[in-house]
């Protein structure tokens, strides 16, 4: 276990996104979402909207800068609901459908910026982008109202804008899979792991001490290719990170009662939460839409 060398306050209120970074999560949910078609499980007939979960992505920025991690099914969607309008950059964590297809809809960005947008990530990755998408790749260099995109293959870490970036390679199944650490002026500030079942001895040098961990939390009991709860809470202790987001949830509890019993400084995911770093002695500000019931949609005769 590392010692931590800080005391993390979490303050619960809203605030403006900015520097030195802030974070939203645009979904939290596993591959399927929640809830899952067809089924009436308490949670997904459930009526708090923190039980609502679209498929994992994060938008981060530092009020100049603004970058995406994935692109879930529903990122036309998330940005909307997060009044998201540009994006610098995305980052891929693996090839998996739940995380990439919505690579169609950064046209929008395309369209904003009048350049083709840059993408990241491991290059079994952006080889199965050119697969699906080949029409991003080919063609006109100019973007006319279709995404355009320049793939840069990761394999070390990299400068991307105001941070220094790290591949944290991780395992999930037979796919090539990456976290990301993000580092600025000396702070390991986030370490973002959505779909993992064991860290690599590159990933444990190199997110040790890191100031807020979001990492996959699939479920309470043991899954073949994710973490389970624990799991994921016993590298997080082992990492001495001093913040921990649980993500990338199925349908098994409800958002309160995979809640309960957590240690002071981790929490559960939800859609809509966002995170912002202050300077020393760092601050974690947390905040989410304000918690009111969902209607039960019912079809009208």
């Amino acid at each position: 276990m590392v010692e931590r060398p800080w005391n993390v306050h979490i303050v619960e209120e809203s605030f403006p996104l900015g520097p030195p970074l802030s974070l939203i999560v645009l979904g939290s949910g596993t591959s399927q979402g929640v809830p899952l078609i067809g089924c009436s499980c308490k949670v997904c007939t459930s009526v708090d909207p923190r039980d609502h979960r679209f498929r994992a992505s994060v938008f981060l920025t530092n009020g100049k800068e603004a970058y995406l991690i994935d692109t879930a099914p529903e990122l036309r969607l998330q940005c909307l609901r997060e009044g998201i309008e540009h994006v610098d950059a995305v980052l891929y964590t693996h090839a998996h459908a739940d995380h990439t297809i919505g690579f169609d809809d950064l046209r929008r960005f395309c369209d904003e910026s009048g350049k083709p947008i840059p993408i990241l990530g491991p290059e079994e990755t952006l080889v199965a982008l050119q697969r699906m998408f080949p029409y991003a790749f080919d063609g006109p260099a100019e973007p006319t109202g279709y995404v355009r995109a320049v793939p840069h293959a990761i394999r070390e870490n990299f400068l991307l804008g105001s941070f220094e970036v790290s591949p944290l390679p991780v395992i999930h199944g037979k796919v090539a899979t990456f976290g990301y650490l993000f580092c600025a002026s000396g702070r390991k500030l986030l370490a973002y792991v959505p779909d993992c079942h064991a860290f690599t001895e590159e990933a444990w040098c190199k997110a040790q001490g890191v100031e807020v961990l979001i990492i996959d939390g699939l479920r309470d009991h043991p899954h073949p290719t994710h973490l389970s709860s624990s799991e994921a809470l016993r590298i997080a202790e082992r990492l001495g990170a001093g913040f921990t987001l649980l993500t990338h949830l199925t349908h098994h509890a409800s958002h309160r009662d995979r809640s309960r019993n957590l240690p002071p400084t981790a929490r559960v995911a939800y859609d809509g939460l966002r995170l912002r770093w202050t300077e020393r002695p760092y601050c974690i500000g947390m905040w989410g839409p304000q918690w009111r019931p969902m209607p039960r949609w019912e079809s009208q005769p």
